[in-house]
């Protein structure tokens, strides 16, 4: 799915049967080079996968927009970014 922000498109997999969302620190980076600095802290520092463990640090939230033709949805979620996620 490809989603509004800052008046730029950006691809994004929305998981709406996740306990949170995710995104990587250097998808962040890539797309958004000064949130970085923004992030706030998280009680959540570890989570657990099937390839082993992935340290989180910090969470954005973000406004998008997804693009609809009856109209666009605005949502504002969390995001929990991660250190060693390798998202492309």
């Amino acid at each position: 799915m490809t989603v509004c922000t800052n008046n730029a498109q950006h691809p994004l997999i929305i998981d709406s049967g996740a306990h949170f969302s995710i995104v990587a620190k250097n998808y962040l980076n890539k797309h958004f080079p000064n949130l970085e600095r923004k992030l706030l802290p998280t009680k959540e520092k570890k989570f657990k996968r099937e390839s082993g463990k992935m340290t989180s640090i910090g969470k954005i939230i973000k406004e998008i927009i997804i693009p609809h033709r009856k109209g666009n949805i605005r949502l504002n979620p969390e995001f929990i970014v991660l250190d060693d996620a390798h998202i492309q």
